[in-house]
């Protein structure tokens, strides 16, 4: 049950209310952003909540038990502070949500109604729906170490030990010419073998895509023409010119780990656990 201040109590009990939606974005690069449907800005917490900002919400579904709570928020990149590259980019990915129902005419007089973290955006032209979930969906991710043959941690970060800035695992490049929005024709990466950008990450830093980072989904290098391609196609493809930054990537294979990167003492996994054929052994008399 909500606890509520005893002069929002009041407001609410007077019959004649002057109540509004806030929402407080918190992106994981820190950049904290808000926005209101009221028809002017909303201050508290040191926030500027943004009139009419083109948000919509949807009602919030609440389920028993550890069932995830969520709702719809959706509008048009009408907000200076919103846009399509922000968006594409994954900058609003898992970003921390607070929802509050204020009394415009006195923002001290306000409830927390819901927290939680954004979760799938879907993006049609400048309109977006991002879906709000509640805080009960991080107990059902995954927690701690698998049992795996392949390694679980991310190539460079603090379990994997590589320094991903060292010059040998990461190169600068400019697009040459875009065959379509998700295979690009690059240069400046010459000196690096076939494959060796495999599974590893572009960073465009010019452009329209400039921030946005894509898994490389290949890297060939043939008759001296070398090529990426992504997984995920971009909004539309890059012009010639395009600063790009890429790194290495890893097929998290224990060999791999070892020959390549001189890392084997880094592996996160475990390389000699049994595979199917031990388990489906039998015991034959000899």
């Amino acid at each position: 049950m909500k606890q509520l201040g005893a002069d929002l109590q009041a407001h609410l009990d007077s019959g004649t209310t002057t109540l509004c939606w806030c929402w407080k974005l918190v992106r994981a690069d820190g950049v904290v952003q808000g926005f209101t449907d009221h028809d002017r800005n909303v201050e508290f917490d040191g926030v500027a909540f943004e009139a009419a900002a083109g948000f919509t919400a949807s009602d919030i579904k609440d389920g028993v038990g550890l069932s995830v709570d969520n709702l719809e928020v959706s509008g048009a990149l009408s907000s200076a502070a919103l846009n399509e590259n922000d968006l594409a980019a994954g900058l609003y990915d898992d970003a921390a949500i607070s929802i509050y129902r204020v009394n415009w005419q006195a923002p001290e007089q306000r409830v927390l109604m819901r927290s939680g973290s954004i979760g799938e955006v879907r993006r049609t032209g400048t309109a977006f729906t991002a879906e709000v979930r509640g805080l009960a969906h991080y107990l059902q991710q995954p927690k701690g170490r698998l049992y795996q043959l392949t390694c679980d941690a991310d190539l460079g970060d603090a379990r994997c030990g590589i320094d991903l800035e060292n010059a040998a695992w990461r190169g600068f490049g400019v697009v040459v010419e875009a065959l379509s929005a998700r295979r690009l024709i690059v240069s400046g990466l010459d000196a690096f073998a076939h494959d060796h950008f495999t599974r590893g990450l572009v960073r465009f830093t010019s452009g329209e895509a400039t921030a946005r980072a894509i898994e490389i989904k290949a890297h060939t290098k043939i008759a001296g023409v070398v090529t990426l391609d992504l997984w995920t196609a971009l909004d539309a493809p890059p012009e010639a010119g395009t600063t790009i930054t890429v790194t290495a990537g890893c097929d998290k294979r224990f060999e791999t780990c070892k020959s390549q990167f001189s890392n084997g003492v880094n592996f996160r996994a475990f390389p000699a656990m049994p595979g199917n054929p031990y388990l489906t052994k039998v015991a034959r008399r000899s």
